[in-house]
């Protein structure tokens, strides 16, 4: 019996510490990163985003990301962008279902192809309806609030919160706790 309750308490210690999602992290662009001359719809074509998921913008100081509205994308409008990046690695988590836009905010470059559309799906399959997108703050963007405000050049874009697949720190201490009473009690 001892034998079978360490092996359990084994067993969910390694569990705890497994991975439980998919999440996955998506160069944008893959090596050539968030520049001109790269077809961001073919890109992004044989992708399925799903929310936990993560996106990575590598540029120069030459370009921007900017989250737009849909309007704002389709037409390539520039100034008008809900949140705007320049730091040369922007980190942004897909935290909601829906269609979510990018551009360059640089003048020409969204009309020279840097414009990116990102459908987020929850498990996989078409999303019903896209989420809103709003011309607010970037705290009320469809990205929940690990969307991290806009900074200056030279500054970390990192989300405040990991969109990393582990368990939290909190649910492998509930195992651990739950291994260890289940030694004491039938051990």
């Amino acid at each position: 019996m001892t034998t079978y309750c360490v092996m359990v308490a084994s067993l969910m210690v390694v569990l705890s510490f497994m991975s439980l999602g998919s999440a996955k992290v998506y160069t944008v662009g893959d090596s050539a990163g968030w520049a001109l001359s790269v077809d961001y719809n073919t890109w992004a074509s044989d992708k399925t985003f799903n929310v936990g998921d993560s996106l990575v913008f590598n540029y120069d100081s030459s370009h921007t990301v900017d989250l737009v509205s849909s309007s704002d994308y389709s037409t390539c409008a520039i100034g008008n962008s809900i949140a705007s990046y320049n730091s040369g690695t922007t980190n942004i988590a897909l935290n909601t279902t829906g269609s979510h836009y990018f551009v360059c905010g640089v003048m020409g470059h969204c009309v020279g192809g840097m414009k990116l559309t990102v459908n987020v799906t929850s498990d996989g399959s078409p999303s019903a309806s896209p989420s809103p997108v709003t011309a607010d703050s970037p705290t009320n963007t469809p990205f929940g609030t690990t969307l991290p405000p806009p900074t200056l050049a030279g500054t970390n874009n990192n989300p405040a919160e990991s969109s990393s697949p582990t368990v939290s720190p909190f649910v492998a201490v509930v195992f651990s706790l739950v291994a260890l009473i289940l030694v004491s009690i039938l051990g």
